[in-house]
């Protein structure tokens, strides 16, 4: 396709500094990476790999079709039910992704008609499940849980969603689950709470902030979360009660219409799960090795495994990766319209199989990058 205003487009986003291009990972390569969602380090361990294995020596290589035609195999069930075993709930839906999750569930509850009230610092995917829900749609600050009550109050809508991370992505904030479960109840609404930022994080053994919170199993709260981050593979869950899990199979079109989540990924993810299970340790691992991290570079104490490094110029904060990068230092370089402007970054996410030596190291590296992109003060970066 070449219309003119492709060009156009192209060269403000270049001058602007907020053009992307992946850069692509070599097998043997040899840079430390904190700039995945890998927070166990769980990846290339050998039990998950084998896990990858057995799917496809069972199974083939993919799903050859939807869940509802052919698709849905015994490892898809047996995982679901671990799944929701594991978060605490009855039920529990596999989809091909975090991100079709997320729409599946919320346009599979609420339409025309029904109020959602979300916050500003909501994913993309849940976002975007707003959009296509086709509900009215109003957004509060994030985590302001006395703006979702007066919300709910108002509404005229017989019907409302409240949606939040449990963990921010960008910052590895928490948001405030528990007052904000209490307003979307006092107000008759459902809550869904996305926890792919939380779970092998925060929680007991890793099972998320909801669990941490108490609230594992309430009724009105429905849990998603996903398969590439803790669980070192692909896909996302949906868990809440039965009556929710087999709505969701009548009503997903993510989940209807979508070829089902490949054999490989469905053993990795249940061999992850079962080795989080063998090692409640490594939640608090990853969480200390987050800590060491910001204290080394001035920051504060993080929450989760998110070390977020605000520059402000998108240009600087790619140069500042890039000389990471230069260094074999991987680290994420977030730009509008990932997060506001004036507040691009440095985004550190931290494993639980790096050693102390390593994340000294890293540390120097990100703050020399820093410094040479005039970011010499450490202790004001957020």
């Amino acid at each position: 396709m070449s219309a003119p205003w492709l060009a156009e487009v192209a060269e403000r986003t270049v001058a602007a500094g907020l053009h992307r291009a992946p850069v692509a990972r070599q097998a043997n390569g040899s840079e430390i990476n904190l700039a995945s969602n890998d927070y166990l380090g769980l990846s290339t361990h050998p039990e998950v790999i084998a896990g990858a294995h057995a799917g496809v020596d069972a199974w083939g290589t993919g799903s050859t079709s939807s869940r509802l035609v052919v698709g849905t195999t015994q490892a898809h069930l047996d995982f679901e039910d671990d799944m929701a075993r594991f978060l605490g709930a009855e039920a529990a839906l596999v989809f091909s992704s975090g991100y079709l999750a997320n729409i599946g569930a919320i346009t599979a509850l609420v339409g025309r008609g029904d109020l959602i009230v979300s916050d500003t610092g909501t994913h993309a995917s849940l976002i975007d499940g707003c959009r296509l829900s086709r509900a009215r749609v109003v957004v509060v600050d994030r985590g302001d849980h006395e703006a979702v009550r007066r919300v709910l109050a108002d509404r005229s809508e017989p019907r409302a969603l409240v949606v939040t991370d449990s963990v921010y992505s960008v910052d590895g904030r928490l948001a405030p689950l528990r007052e904000l479960y209490a307003a979307a109840r006092e107000g008759g609404a459902t809550m869904l709470v996305d926890e792919a930022h939380a779970v092998g994080v925060r929680g007991p053994g890793g099972r998320g902030l909801v669990a941490e919170c108490g609230l594992a199993g309430s009724d009105g709260l429905i849990v998603t979360a996903v398969c590439s981050k803790s669980l070192a593979a692909q896909g996302g869950v949906v868990a809440g009660s039965r009556l929710l899990r087999d709505h969701l199979i009548d009503h997903a079109r993510t989940f209807i219409f979508d070829t089902g989540l490949n054999p490989a990924a469905v053993g990795a993810a249940h061999a992850a799960l079962r080795v989080l299970m063998d090692r409640p340790e490594l939640p608090l691992r990853l969480r200390s090795n987050a800590q060491r991290i910001a204290a080394a570079l001035g920051a504060p104490a993080p929450d989760s495994a998110v070390v977020s490094l605000i520059v402000g110029d998108p240009v600087a904060a790619v140069t500042a990766a890039g000389i990471c990068r230069d260094r074999g230092v991987l680290v994420g370089c977030f730009r509008p319209p990932s997060v506001p402007e004036g507040t691009s970054r440095l985004r550190l996410t931290v494993r639980a199989d790096v050693d102390e030596a390593t994340l000294d190291l890293v540390a120097d590296v990100v703050r020399d990058a820093l410094a040479e992109v005039g970011r010499t003060d450490v202790e004001t970066v957020r």
